[in-house]
């Protein structure tokens, strides 16, 4: 092995949150390195390129604030922006920005370990690369790690398979196929209403039907764009004082349980009109209160009624095993829509289970079905995925898949109590996947820039969480998580998508106000909760 390359920070991960982050440190003049294992930028919009791919918060409310003259150059041709233009996004924010020199693309960081005597984490990466690093940020994504099918015989299979979440870069021409989707989140419900306007047959396998709203997708409107244009910073302001940080769902204080039902039902059907997020904003109390949050459950099965002709399908498609908004709610053009077309079948699986993959096809326990293309949208290793693959190795050899046995540890979801000088962006206990992703990711670097700068300007080397309040921020992360029906979905967001991973609450579920507050506190508090070293 090469002897390691001396540097001040090693990121990890060129999507969002990396690019800005190199961005940030190098305004204050602090050498780092980007080391990402795609082999372009984008992170999550590098690799999920799957039809119909798209955010699914408004276009004008996602991206970057730091830079007003980039606000000013881009302009976004849809209400909710495609994949490909996401990228370009950030293709022209790297460009801007003259970020790529410092990227070292299709290099996959394998291990870091932290060098108490020299005060570094050695880096090391698929390459053979080799760092000695002050800081080591992880900047790779809440939904970065796929999770692997475990259905028995998934190398059988003749036909063709495909992963939502590692899609090709060429083109893929479902026309004159039969078709399989396995999986019905997000990337599935944005995904097969493309695939079924191809394919010769669609069957999707279904083991939990999803609750998601209509986009009402659109060309970009002139006047919405110009009305951000004047407005931009307020707007920008009115979306951090909600919980969320989205503009879009305009949250209301009222509750569900104090308003006359016809009224719930106008303000239900009203927000509906608007799409996306918003759907749910009209009341307060929807996801503390069983009663008021069943009320929309009612609105959503009578929708999902009014659209699909087939009134079994209909029944197949309507959730009935956890409240509304307590698994990611999916934004979709013409999801339910879909299932009206002749050539597309639904399969639940909930009664009768894949037993395995076939040379041909999908075995079930109540037949086989053959099939030309098999596309798996299971999912991610969320939150915590990313960190655990690698081999993380803190302080007197702490490695964090033994830390994190039984559920994430972490001070703010920013640091690791046994990792000095190791940062996590929009890592898990912080409010990440709740909220717009671009604003959270640049609160974080803020305070990681800024943290670093406050070392040098204390003459200290290291920052590292204090067990006591790392332990004191998870008790404040579960209480809070336990006022909320989100215990009550096996879902992602508490770790249930992947066998034997422990189930906790992952994201924080405080809110952008109080979160943003409490990261400030830590600091004007001379960065309580932290030892300087």
């Amino acid at each position: 092995m090469t002897s390691p390359t001396t540097i001040d920070t090693v990121i990890v991960g060129a999507g969002f949150a990396g690019l800005y982050m190199l961005h940030r440190l190098r305004n204050q003049n602090t050498g780092a390195v980007i080391l990402e294992a795609g082999g372009g930028i984008g992170g999550t919009w590098y690799w999920n390129r799957y039809p119909g791919a798209r955010v699914d918060i408004e276009s004008q409310e996602y991206g970057y604030s730091f830079s007003s003259a980039l606000d000013e150059e881009w302009r976004w041709s849809e209400r909710y922006a495609p994949q490909s233009e996401i990228l370009s996004y950030l293709e022209h924010v790297a460009k801007k920005f003259d970020l790529k020199r410092d990227i070292r693309f299709n290099t996959r960081v394998t291990a870091a370990h932290w060098n108490e005597q020299a005060k570094r984490w050695h880096v090391i990466t698929d390459k053979g690369d080799n760092f000695a690093a002050r800081a080591l940020i992880m900047a790779t994504g809440c939904l970065s790690i796929p999770k692997d099918p475990d259905f028995p015989g998934v190398g059988d299979f003749q036909g063709k398979s495909y992963f939502t979440s590692r899609w090709p870069h060429e083109e893929v021409n479902f026309t004159g196929q039969n078709v399989a989707v396995i999986g019905t989140g997000s990337s599935a419900v944005q995904s097969i209403p493309v695939i079924a306007k191809q394919a010769k047959h669609l069957t999707v396998f279904q083991r939990t039907p999803n609750y998601t709203v209509p986009a009402h997708n659109h060309a970009a409107d002139p006047a919405i764009e110009e009305l951000w244009k004047l407005n931009r910073p307020r707007f920008r302001s009115q979306a951090l004082a909600n919980n969320s940080g989205v503009r879009q769902i305009d949250p209301q204080d009222r509750l569900l349980s104090a308003t006359p039902p016809n009224e719930v039902e106008q303000i239900f059907e009203e927000r509906w009109k608007r799409g996306g997020f918003a759907v749910l904003g009209g009341f307060a109390d929807t996801g503390i209160d069983e009663s008021s949050n069943k009320v929309a459950h009612e609105f959503f099965a009578r929708k999902i009624k009014s659209i699909v002709k087939d009134p079994k399908v209909a029944d197949l498609l309507t959730p009935k095993t956890y409240p509304v908004g307590t698994k990611r709610l999916c934004v979709d053009i013409g999801y339910w829509e879909t299932y009206n077309r002749p050539n597309v079948t639904l399969i639940d699986v909930s009664k009768a289970p894949i037993e395995r993959i076939t040379k041909s096809g999908i075995r079930t326990a109540s037949g086989e079905h053959a099939f030309d293309v098999i596309v798996y949208a299971i999912g991610f290793d969320a939150m915590t995925g990313a960190l655990t693959k690698i081999d993380l190795v803190g302080k007197n050899g702490l490695k964090i898949k033994d830390k994190w046995a039984y559920g994430p540890k972490t001070y703010l979801g920013l640091t690791i109590a046994g990792f000095p000088n190791l940062f996590t962006i929009t890592g898990p206990q912080s409010p990440s996947v709740l909220t717009n992703m671009p604003p959270s990711i640049e609160h974080h670097v803020d305070w990681i820039a800024r943290a670093l700068s406050d070392l040098d300007a204390r003459k200290k080397q290291t920052l590292e969480a204090t067990e006591a309040a790392e332990e004191a921020w998870i008790a404040h992360v579960n209480e809070l998580g336990a006022m909320t029906l989100m215990a009550k979905a096996n879902s992602w967001y508490m770790g249930a998508n992947i066998p034997g991973k422990p189930r906790t609450f992952l994201p924080y579920v405080g809110g952008v106000p109080a979160y943003r507050q409490k990261c400030a506190e830590v600091v004007a508090n001379g960065y309580e909760g932290f030892v300087l070293g």
